[in-house]
């Protein structure tokens, strides 16, 4: 019997049978590595006094004898988290938590762990143990403020900041920082400021505190005191790479180009060499492209996207999302919608207007426009259609997953099901408080919601569903020069993301075939083009009066959550229509992965800027 000698993949230093390939359901009694204590208490020790290679040592001779050793284990994934293996450091914690899930320590850093590589669905899942575990204690609410804030839910996060206020009996500066921040998420400025000001008051010393506030100024458009925050923050932390990309985005706000890309050329390690990390080169491909330097933007972009993928370790997860598709369509189809229920209409709440379209579509332009009515409230990106998809099973009491849990509907005890998980929906709307006076409707603009547009078709049968729709070709760039999680990490690489998009746009096309709809589609050239018609246009299918209010969105103080912040606080304008052409020897590789889409939806392919054009039927 051959005997493994590989290392495992994960990078843990062990070996694959000992690791990752370990049997963790035949683990040998508690007890049983008795003779090994002494080894882990050395290692612990020794990785105390940061004695790195006697401590690596140690943990990897008693785990190849003891792959479960709790000590050894929690030793190994600290060194592995302390040499930025985030690979290793991962696949250690969830061992160790999976063994051990009553160790609140670990707990919370893998919680912590997996919020920092933007994994927010697993982060909370832990955080929330977190809380199981200890609920007077104050870290694994703190991560709950922390996750939640970060995945577009503020005002539940905002109850865990102010629980661990309570619980401490204090007003830690740092905290109150946070909760600043969560705050100016939800575009309560005027409070966050006042947070921020006593966060600074009694600890003048914390760098992050002024740049977090400053960054919330530049959010709210006040670049002069942003700019005296950011002067603070630098007193502190001379040349920190936050602080000086933060200066050049406020640069780059007030269309000061080029200074904005000298303070990034300037930022260099002590040997000479670019310092610039993924957000730096981002933001730096981004200025790049302002100023029509584009092949420089592109190789900004892709190396961006190469250090994420080095330093996250997420890849799109391809077989992953296309099973998901599949089960979908198999559902959802004609024969069944015939028989299957809708739920009832609620006429005593402000109904759900969806706006759907995939990332970088202009759904946040769209609901910047929609929510200058006054009938009409921003609900940003809700999270509760996936939620939904999550407790389906338990509400519906079905033994299936979604979306094969929904043939529960066809039981005589299960026909007002869809009502129970209506409800659901409306009442955690009215938890987040967004509803205000008089308000008839709330958009809806999660990323990707429309995969789920047979469930929405179903829950809320009169709902408006406005789906944006842009060339492929741009919407697949711009994904690719942002950082988004959306859509199974498929904005990782280039191909990925054209490969996801054709896969939705797919899926959106199979609902529509088998399932009556009320659907509007509206193309993002056209708003720009002729933008009163396409507000005209809008608010007829919703069935409200036009206002003229909606044409002058970036009158709309409300801050937007997403990457397109700052956009729509500017004017109207066309220079993101066929983006695409001035990347197109780039963008090479997915024209033929994207052609089907393009030729479906009226759009043509054009060669670079001034060399072709490009028409919308």
């Amino acid at each position: 019997m051959a005997v493994d000698i590989q290392a495992c993949k994960c990078g843990s230093g062990l070996r694959t049978q000992r690791c990752c390939g370990y049997d963790l359901n035949n683990r040998p009694p508690p007890g049983s590595a008795k003779q090994l204590l002494p080894l882990v208490e050395r290692a612990a020790r020794a990785l105390e006094l940061n004695q790195f290679d006697i401590a690596e040592q140690l943990a990897l001779e008693v785990l190849e004898l003891a792959p479960v050793q709790p000590g050894a284990l929690s030793t190994l994934y600290k060194l592995r988290r302390a040499r930025n293996n985030i690979p290793a450091t991962e696949a250690l914690l969830r061992r160790f938590v999976f063994l051990y899930p009553n160790e609140l320590g670990a707990t919370c850093d893998l919680a912590l762990m997996l919020k920092q590589i933007g994994k927010l669905g697993d982060a909370e899942i832990h955080a929330r143990n977190g809380v199981r575990i200890a609920p007077t204690n104050p870290v694994p609410h703190n991560l709950m403020g922390m996750i939640l804030t970060d995945g577009n839910r503020p005002r539940v996060g905002e109850f865990h900041y102010k629980r661990v206020l309570e619980l401490t009996g204090g007003r830690d500066p740092i905290l109150l920082a946070n909760l600043a921040w969560n705050l100016k998420t939800q575009g309560r400025i005027a409070e966050a400021r006042v947070l921020y000001e006593e966060s600074v008051a009694a600890a003048p010393n914390i760098m992050l505190t002024w740049l977090g506030w400053a960054r919330m100024e530049e959010a709210d458009r006040n670049f002069a005191r942003a700019f005296e925050l950011l002067d603070k923050a630098a007193a502190l932390a001379p040349e920190h790479q936050g602080v000086e990309l933060s200066r050049a985005v406020l640069h780059g706000r007030m269309q000061d180009y080029d200074s904005a890309l000298a303070i990034l050329d300037r930022m260099k390690r002590p040997d000479g060499a670019q310092a610039l990390g993924a957000d730096e080169l981002m933001e730096k491909g981004r200025l790049l492209d302002k100023v029509g330097r584009y092949e420089e933007a592109f190789a900004a972009y892709a190396e961006s996207k190469r250090l994420v993928r080095t330093g996250t370790g997420n890849v799109y997860m391809d077989q992953i999302a296309a099973d998901q598709m599949g089960r979908l369509k198999t559902f959802f189809t004609a024969g069944r919608m015939q028989f299957t229920p809708r739920a009832g209409v609620r006429t005593d709440v402000p109904q759900p207007l969806f706006i759907l379209g995939f990332p970088r579509s202009g759904t946040t332009l769209v609901e910047q426009t929609l929510t200058a009515h006054p009938n009409i409230c921003a609900g940003d990106e809700l999270p509760f259609v996936n939620e939904i998809t999550q407790i389906m099973p338990r509400m519906l009491n079905s033994p299936l997953a979604y979306p094969e849990a929904l043939a529960e509907l066809w039981m005589g005890d299960q026909r007002e099901g869809l009502d129970n998980l209506r409800d659901y929906s409306l009442q955690r709307v009215r938890q987040l408080g967004i509803l205000t006076p008089g308000a008839t409707w709330f958009t809806d603009k999660m990323p990707l919601n429309e995969t789920h547009l047979g469930l929405i078709a179903l829950l809320f049968p009169q709902a408006p569903l406005i789906h944006v729709l842009r060339h492929p070709l741009d919407v697949v760039l711009s994904v690719f020069s942002n950082h988004l999680t959306h859509g199974f990490f498929c904005s990782m690489e280039l191909e990925t993301a054209a490969r996801h998009y054709v896969r939705v746009m797919e899926l959106g096309e199979h609902y529509r075939a088998e399932m009556t709809l009320r659907y509007l589609p509206i193309r993002y050239e056209d708003i720009v083009g002729d933008q009163e018609a396409s507000v005209r246009r809008m608010l007829a299918f919703i069935g409200e009066p036009f206002d003229e209010c909606c044409l002058d969105f970036t009158e709309n103080r409300r801050y937007a959550r997403t990457a397109s912040y700052a956009q729509v606080t500017e004017k109207l304008y066309d220079r993101s229509r066929y983006r695409y052409r001035n990347y197109r020897a780039f963008l090479e590789p997915v024209v033929s992965i994207l052609q089907p889409a393009i030729t479906r939806l009226g759009y043509t392919v054009g060669w670079p800027a001034g060399a072709g054009a490009d028409e919308a039927a």
